[in-house]
């Protein structure tokens, strides 16, 4: 038999009860914005973040997520083609002929925010910049941006090439677990060669955890901007379409951000939860441990309710971290995290009594 025991989060963890300083909403001029937390996806504040705006070159954060994942080696040298230097707008300026690593290209795509290396990431990374294009919006029906369409790698402006804020955050977070994207997006400068690439993003420099992650900009779609940073483990994302003061407005969006919403432990791994009574063991109950540290973004005031879901009994034999159930939490009734339960010691079976103990049980019954 199972059984559920629940209750709120904020008697577990005093912690939570604590008064802290909450920031003011942030007021930012951007058209479209939203801020979200990195880890759990949880939305911490948002405008207008589902209208389908130009994009500008944020979209080279789909570019480089879809050319790391093409499968070529980073280090592998490709040729500049005659087709692939013939884009307007920004550029690391490839030369026709020219030998150049893919490694190289996503670095001129990221920090340069090179036209002409999202062209040749497409061309060698899927045979042709349609057929890339193609795997750019495969890869957005994936990861459920239904509010987006790709026309090409580079952002330029095109009628059926758009996204919206909350899209190109849910992008970001995917980008964001690859590595090697993490690292092309967090770096300031490098020289490549004869070429020394300065990342167009002022706020890794004005802004203290800030890892990434592109800038954009066309007369159409007015400054397009991704920023993500990390303080105290906790990861953000901010996005802002059309915004004239974009800098100015991100470094306010993540302050709130983790000013108001701090990452806060759900649960702790090895942190002893309930115990279930045990048959036929050398022992008479067993400790049931969560597995692993959970942690969600959360405001002053707010409380989740916590949901075990254990067995009442349990037949030894038993082994520890075996599985023993699950533990909920929720949020305003929604699901924000869930963490496995496991048994916290072994208890070995009871070993059969002979036939002269239950001989001796029996007289002794008289």
């Amino acid at each position: 038999m199972r059984w559920r025991r629940i209750l709120l989060l904020a008697a577990m963890l005093p912690g939570l009860l604590t008064v802290r300083c909450v920031a003011a909403s942030p007021v930012c001029s951007a058209q479209s914005v939203i801020l979200m937390d990195g880890d759990s996806g949880r939305v911490l504040f948002e405008q207008n973040a589902d209208e389908e705006r130009l994009i500008a070159s944020i979209t080279k954060i789909m570019t480089a997520l879809v050319a790391l994942e093409s499968g070529r080696a980073l280090d592998e040298e490709v040729t500049v083609k005659r087709e692939y230097t013939l884009t307007e707008g920004s550029s690391m300026y490839l030369k026709v002929g020219e030998r150049v690593s893919l490694r190289a290209l996503l670095y001129g795509l990221m920090l340069s925010s090179g036209n002409d290396a999202a062209l040749a990431l497409a061309g060698e990374c899927a045979g042709s910049v349609d057929a890339f294009v193609e795997r750019m919006n495969q890869r957005a029906a994936m990861l459920g941006m239904e509010h987006t369409h790709f026309a090409n790698p580079n952002g330029l402006n095109d009628e059926a090439h758009y996204s919206t804020a909350r899209d190109m955050a849910v992008l970001t977070r995917e980008a964001l677990k690859n590595p090697d994207f993490a690292a092309i997006a967090a770096t300031r400068s490098i020289t490549l060669g004869e070429r020394t690439l300065v990342n167009h993003n002022k706020l890794l420099k004005l802004y203290e955890g800030a890892i990434g992650v592109k800038t954009g900009y066309t007369q159409l779609a007015g400054r397009t901007l991704v920023s993500a940073a990390v303080r105290n483990g906790q990861t953000l994302i901010a996005v802002t379409l059309n915004d004239p003061n974009d800098w100015a407005d991100h470094a306010a969006l993540l302050d709130y951000g983790f000013e108001t919403f701090p990452k806060t432990r759900l649960c702790r791994a090895g942190k002893a939860a309930a115990q279930s009574a045990v048959l036929d063991g050398t022992g008479e109950t067993v400790s049931i441990e969560t597995d692993r540290d959970l942690w969600y973004p959360l405001k002053e005031g707010e409380t989740v309710r916590a949901e075990w879901n254990i067995p009442q009994t349990v037949k030894a034999p038993i082994s520890r971290g075996a599985a023993a159930g699950t533990l909920t939490f929720y949020k305003d009734g929604e699901v924000i995290g869930r963490c496995c339960l496991v048994f916290g010691a072994d208890v070995p079976a009871r070993p059969p009594e002979s036939i002269w103990e239950r001989i001796l049980d029996f007289c002794g019954a008289f």
